[in-house]
């Protein structure tokens, strides 16, 4: 299996002129200060309790990952909802990538494992409550290392268990998006698994908007801000048709058709 050539690093053409212009309508500052110690206190519980989480099974720890997802939603005031057939078990779920949400979200409607950037694992707090929920890593600056994450993922899926990645690389806008690069989608021919074309859409007070968006050089603290003092924002993941390997399948067929469904 080679998949070394399919090791990417894009960059996005999205920066902060995508994003929409300061607006005086914002939530209150109490009501902003709330939002942002709830969840605050939401993440702080869960790394706590990172010790028990570790001896749980894994149909408890799913339980409680879909909670803990919904409630850091509903602690930013985000409303959110899924269309579709939202896979359960045995699927490669692959999603645009717009925002750190996205994350969120997908762990609020799917009993998904995700894979991530190595940094994340790094991160205080979260890369720590990232690898108790079975956050597989990557480390995309040693190409060498691709075809072991591979095959971590495609055992995953083969032991019938939910995978989430986002094959566009990077995060972009909502309005445009980037190519899903093949690497992650021999996993699922080599388990001989679906893989599941996810949209996620962002919307404030029903129009679509990109104030969720995380792109350019800014921080994780100016994007909260951003969408702590956004009004009505919501957020939809729609799970397409499952698309299922052919015997003789590549990745690259794959990932082509599940980029056109997507950005259909």
């Amino acid at each position: 299996m080679a998949v070394v050539d399919s090791l990417w690093l894009p960059r996005s053409t999205c920066d902060v002129s995508c994003l929409p212009a300061r607006s005086d309508e914002h939530v209150p500052v109490t009501t902003m200060v709330k939002r942002i110690v709830v969840t605050g206190s939401v993440v702080l519980l869960a790394v706590l309790a990172v010790p028990v989480l570790a001896l749980l099974p894994q149909r408890h720890l799913i339980a409680v990952q879909r909670r803990l997802a919904r409630a850091v939603l509903a602690g930013l005031g985000i409303s959110h909802r899924a269309v579709g057939r939202v896979p359960q078990s045995g699927a490669l779920l692959v999603a645009n990538h717009v925002s750190w949400l996205d994350v969120v979200v997908i762990l609020a409607h799917a009993p998904a494992k995700l894979l991530a950037k190595r940094e994340v694992r790094q991160w205080p707090l979260i890369g720590r409550l990232a690898a108790t929920l079975g956050t597989v890593f990557v480390d995309r600056s040693r190409p060498k290392t691709l075809p072991a994450t591979v095959g971590r993922i495609s055992a995953e899926l083969a032991a019938g268990g939910v995978v989430a990645v986002f094959p566009e690389g990077t995060t972009w806008c909502g309005r445009m998006g980037g190519t899903f690069r093949p690497a992650m989608f021999q996993a699922a021919v080599d388990a001989a698994a679906p893989v599941v074309p996810v949209r996620l859409t962002f919307a404030q007070n029903g129009t679509p908007t990109t104030v969720a968006a995380f792109i350019g050089d800014e921080t994780l603290a100016t994007s909260l801000r951003r969408v702590v003092a956004a009004r009505g924002l919501s957020i939809e993941l729609k799970a397409h048709a499952k698309l299922y390997p052919e015997p003789a399948s590549s990745r690259r067929v794959l990932a082509r058709a599940a980029t056109s469904v997507v950005a259909a």
